[in-house]
């Protein structure tokens, strides 16, 4: 199965490369451009990234890009509630792999913070965001059961967040996977994105992806809601 062989909706378009250094080398140089159009036309631009393993091939190659990086603002479509330090850290993940060399000069926003509770850090990061003029660009992940960002089937959160014309920006989310508790930017939030980029790999991602398309309802895939007109999906096997 290759994803030249599926029927996207109308105005979803699909890249696929032979492997994932390609690919990361290919998403790198569109970014790039993306970022670069934006501070070209209004002096700024906002990436937002996911984090995880998969994307940091990447990361790296997203940092040797020409471009100024003193405007760009980058910030994580979810995080992973804990410090830092953390070895499941995605702002560790971010400072580690791609703020290096000329990117140092990017504004990272972290969603993360010292709170209480779960729920307070998600109050916290949802003013943080507010902060945010506008997102220009997206790069989204995609689990085998369907989430993105961490937007998980199932958890208590997800029919708030998943509100299309949802005023909060962020949500605490709880994931079938260690660490549980999660911080997630809300679709409403990121379906805001200018630009919006789909990377997945392996068979594996492709077999959830016609699963995905092959149905409509969000809450059992919360991929569903992003699989819509210019959406670019990058994917290797």
């Amino acid at each position: 199965m290759a994803i030249s062989e599926f029927k996207l909706p109308q105005g979803v378009s699909a890249h696929e490369f032979k492997s994932p250094v390609l690919l990361a080398e290919g998403l790198a140089l569109k970014v790039a451009r993306q970022l670069s159009e934006a501070i070209d036309t209004k002096g700024c631009a906002t990436l937002v990234v996911s984090g995880g393993r998969s994307p940091v091939a990447f990361f790296q190659h997203l940092a040797k890009q020409t471009l100024e990086w003193s405007k760009v603002v980058v910030t994580l479509a979810d995080e992973r509630w804990v410090p830092v330090e953390h070895a499941d850290s995605n702002a560790g993940l971010i400072k580690r792999y791609l703020l290096q060399g000329p990117a140092v000069k990017a504004k990272f926003l972290s969603l993360y913070s010292v709170s209480a509770s779960l729920e307070e850090a998600a109050q916290q990061a949802d003013r943080l965001l507010g902060e945010l003029l506008s997102i220009d660009v997206l790069v989204l992940g995609m689990g085998d059961d369907g989430h993105t960002a961490s937007l998980f089937p199932g958890s208590p959160n997800l029919a708030e967040a998943l509100q299309a014309d949802g005023t909060r920006r962020c949500w605490p989310m709880l994931a079938p996977t260690v660490p549980h508790q999660r911080l997630s930017m809300s679709r409403a939030l990121l379906a805001s994105a200018q630009y919006t980029a789909l990377s997945i790999s392996g068979q594996s991602k492709l077999t959830t992806l016609s699963a995905a398309l092959a149905g409509d309802d969000v809450a059992a895939m919360p991929i569903r809601a992003f699989l819509q007109p210019t959406l670019e999906i990058y994917w290797c096997p």
